[in-house]
């Protein structure tokens, strides 16, 4: 962004820093550090907490022994990609949160700690090396991601990496909070990351003079947002929460930044039932982007407290990177994909994208129709690259036991394909049933014995017919 946070008490310095030829400006992101906190303020956090109650341990007969997350999973078919063996090996997510408190003593994470998948961690409000001793609630949102304590509570990318970072202070509101976003987001980038999980969200400030209106939630206005969509054009996969603003009944109901960021996949709330939750905030984004781009259980999620036992939490926070662990696992699978294709098939995955709603976004992601969708784009781009601009293709040639045919059905119905020799004889032939633009391969073995020569591969669909010349070695 061509800038500079820096902190100082001495008005000379800034005259003398006001003073340098290619200083083009500069303004105020907070009050002194030191400051006393306005009574006015509350833990921007607490709301989401108040209900937590004590879970006890139960067993599933699943891929994972889940215990009490396994509603949160199967409402997406996660546990469809846990079974599949995708848990989130090697893929890297930066936790940007308010702080972890207690994550390296909580026995949710004893394999996260045990197996060293925590790469980097690192305080941008106090510029130091440890995020243990903050806040909670980046803990309770890591477990949603990375707990691992089976019979209690699995999250929904028990075995990917982590780095943790936190750029929130909890008990005041400012926008060098949204500064040390982005510096995170810049360190994320550089560790490698393949995406961000940012339960933060910003629109009123200690000083409403800092305030975001609805229309500078615009995608384009404040500076967390705009950095938010930097990372997503570096390749980054960010996902944040909505907000909690949607008991409001003025414009603070909307989502926050950078929510509103169009490269952004955006996470509102719903309970285990998929309705949607009372306080999630609403869309659409200001310009009449679709936002949320998806929900996911935020209401009664369970998550990790303290004493490292199952907890019921309230909040958008807690939806995100429940959703965002199952992204992650299907990234897995489909690593040649870009970020902004998997958040594609991911929304067009859900139950509403054909009629995408102001509080459920594009609805509730799932993840077995989204691995489909993601296996036969693939499969499309194999058939792509074997054909070239032709229909059909007769490969290899020459040929020696076994000739492939791959082809794009021009109409629905019965196909044949027959392969004869130069005076019509048949050799061998196929039939089946297709549908238009789909792709086929089929498969011709036992071609040894025939002699060296000229062939022809005829197709017929019963309206058109096709003869194409092949070659045996």
């Amino acid at each position: 962004m061509n800038q500079a946070l820096i902190q100082t008490s001495d008005p000379a310095v800034l005259q003398r820093i006001r003073a340098l030829p290619f200083v083009a400006g500069d303004g105020r992101m907070s009050p002194r550090m030191d400051a006393p906190v306005p009574e006015k303020r509350v833990d921007k956090f607490v709301a989401e907490n108040e209900e937590a109650l004590s879970i006890q341990p139960r067993t599933t007969n699943t891929p994972l022994n889940y215990g009490n997350s396994y509603p949160q999973i199967h409402l997406h078919e996660g546990d469809f990609l846990h079974g599949k063996g995708l848990r989130g090996e090697n893929m890297l997510i930066a936790v940007l949160d308010a702080g972890f408190q207690g994550y390296k003593t909580n026995p949710m994470f004893d394999s996260l700690r045990l197996q060293n998948r925590v790469l980097m961690e690192w305080d941008f409000i106090n510029n130091e090396a440890s995020v243990n001793e903050d806040h909670p609630h980046g803990m309770q949102c890591l477990s949603t991601l990375a707990a691992n304590r089976p019979g209690v509570m699995v999250g929904s990318a028990p075995y990917a990496q982590y780095l943790l970072f936190r750029t929130e202070n909890a008990a005041r509101e400012y926008p060098y909070e949204e500064q040390a976003w982005l510096v995170a987001a810049e360190k994320a980038d550089s560790a490698g990351a393949d995406m961000i999980s940012s339960s933060l969200g910003y629109l009123d400030f200690d000083d409403p003079a800092f305030n975001y209106s609805y229309q500078q939630r615009d995608g384009n206005t404040s500076l967390i947002t705009r950095a938010a969509d930097m990372a997503a054009a570096k390749g980054i996969l960010v996902m944040n929460s909505a907000g909690n603003n949607g008991n409001l009944t003025n414009e603070n109901k909307f989502v926050s930044c950078p929510g509103d960021a169009d490269s952004v996949f955006t996470v509102g709330a719903v309970n285990v039932s998929g309705q949607i939750a009372g306080f999630s905030s609403w869309g659409p984004a200001y310009g009449g982007k679709t936002k949320p781009n998806a929900v996911s259980v935020g209401q009664g999620t369970v998550v990790a407290n303290n004493a490292g036992n199952a907890a019921s939490g309230n909040g958008t926070s807690f939806a995100n990177p429940n959703l965002a662990g199952m992204v992650a696992c299907l990234w897995q699978a489909f690593p040649d994909c870009s970020n902004m294709e998997i958040i594609r098939a991911v929304e067009q995955s859900s139950d509403r994208y054909n009629a995408p709603h102001e509080r459920y976004g594009y609805g509730l992601p799932n993840f077995k129709k989204a691995h489909d969708i993601l296996a036969r784009q693939k499969e499309q781009k194999n058939y792509q690259q074997i054909l070239g601009k032709n229909n059909i293709k007769a490969y290899p040639v020459p040929f020696d036991d076994e000739l492939r045919v791959a082809f794009k059905a021009e109409a629905d119905g019965a196909l044949q394909l027959r392969l004869v020799d130069l005076s019509g004889k048949p050799i061998d032939h196929k039939q089946m049933v297709v549908h238009k633009e789909q792709y086929y391969t089929v498969e011709f073995r036992g071609l040894l014995k025939l002699p060296a020569g000229v062939y022809y591969l005829q197709t017929s669909d019963g309206t058109q017919k096709n003869m194409i010349p092949v070659i045996r070695r």
